[in-house]
Formats: structure tokens, sequence, C-alpha cells
């Protein structure tokens, strides 16, 4: 069992890689890092076992690592919700990760007002004497989307997952406001970035080249012809 389990804690660690290396990439490329936050879990051996059982699956490792394909999770949280599709297409094109399953609950919310981009994928993992093929369970979400989950939960349990129907309703009016929030910040996030362009373009001459054009900075223009005379 001990062996089974360091399979998916070898993923995550697996997984925190590429995404530490993708982190890296997008800010020197960009000058912006779409992470937020990243925490990662492996399910308790008896978290597992009552799973199992509740699936009315046999009780073997063979038949737990085919049915239960959450017992490594990785919650992701970006700033806009467009981040979470520029993840999900950089995770698409890693090539040693195969996408299994894909839930777009941002698209299609649950009843509640649950929102979220869960996705299944499956890694290679080398061991010693062997490689394994691991489950991993991605979730991929706002900061706002993040702080209402976590709130709906820690409200689920309080109340023995029996909540009052009022609290059902106020739950998911604060998950439409949640998503008003993440809209509205996503269209200034992108009225700033045209800002910057325009204002970056005004600094900017075009020269040509070999009748090739090229956008150079003004600075640099000047520097080069600094160095020149």
């Amino acid at each position: 069992m001990t062996r089974f389990m360091m399979a998916y804690k070898f993923a995550l660690d697996e997984m925190n890689t590429k995404l530490n290396i993708l982190k890296e990439e997008f800010n020197y490329i960009h000058d912006y890092n779409p992470i937020e936050h990243v925490s990662s879990r492996v399910k308790s051996p008896e978290s597992i076992f009552k799973k199992i059982l509740k699936k009315g699956c046999p009780l073997s490792l063979d038949s737990i690592k085919h049915n239960i394909r959450d017992i490594a999770g990785l919650r992701i949280t970006v700033s806009f919700i467009s981040d979470i599709y520029k993840l999900k297409n950089m995770l698409e094109s890693q090539k040693d990760i195969t996408i299994i399953e894909t839930k777009d609950y941002i698209k299609h919310p649950k009843p509640n007002g649950y929102q979220s981009l869960h996705m299944i994928i499956e890694i290679p993992i080398f061991m010693s004497d062997r490689e394994e093929k691991v489950f991993v369970e991605v979730q991929i979400r706002t900061i706002a989307m993040d702080f209402w989950a976590s709130l709906e939960h820690k409200i689920y349990y309080k109340y023995n997952k029996e909540i009052p129907e009022n609290l059902v309703q106020e739950l998911k009016e604060a998950a439409t406001t949640a998503n008003a929030l993440d809209l509205k910040m996503e269209r200034l996030n992108k009225e700033i970035l045209e800002h910057k362009a325009a204002e970056q373009k005004k600094e900017e001459t075009l020269i040509t080249i070999n009748e090739d054009q090229f956008r150079l900075p003004l600075n640099l223009l000047e520097s080069l012809i600094q160095m020149k005379n």
C-alpha cells in the first residue's frame, strides 16, 4: 500500500515541477504570471477505501487504481477566467500528459453556483524498476471562485450537509456575484493591456531593413545612433 501511494505523491511532484517551469517561462516571455497559488493533496487510505466501497468496486489495488481517479489532486488558482483556459491549453500541449476527461463548470456551473474547470489527466511516473501511469485530478479556478468554494465547503460541513434552503439560495447568489466580479476584472485587465500596447506602440518607430519592416523602441534606436556617432 505504501508503494502504491508513493506513485501518487511522485505524480504530484512531477506536476508541481511542470507548473513551476510554466510559471517561470510565462513570466519571462510575457512579464506576467497567471498562476496565483497551487495546492496539492493525496487522499488518505481511509478516504480511498470509503469511496471504493461506495462505488461497489472490488477491494483491490488494481481496482482502486482504475476506478478512483482523484487520489492525487491538484488545485490551481489563477487571476482571470482567461488564464484558466490558457493554463488548460498549456497542460494539453505537454506531450507526456494525456487528457482523460474535462468538465467545464465555468461555462456550465453546477446548480449550487459552483464554478471551476476540472481535468482528469494521466502522466507517466518512472520508478526504479518500472514505469507507471497515474491519474491526477486538476482543478483550475479564479481567486473569486476559490474563495466561494472554500466558504461553501465550510458551511456545508458545519450544517452536516443539510443546509437550510435560504442559505442555499444566498450561496447561489454569492456565486453569481463572484462571477460578476470575475467578468468585471477580466474586462478591466483587457482595457489595461490594450492601453499598455497602445502606449508602447507610440514609443516605437518603424524601420525597413532589406525590404523587411521592424518595430524598434525609440530609446533603443537613439542608443544605436549614439553608438554609431
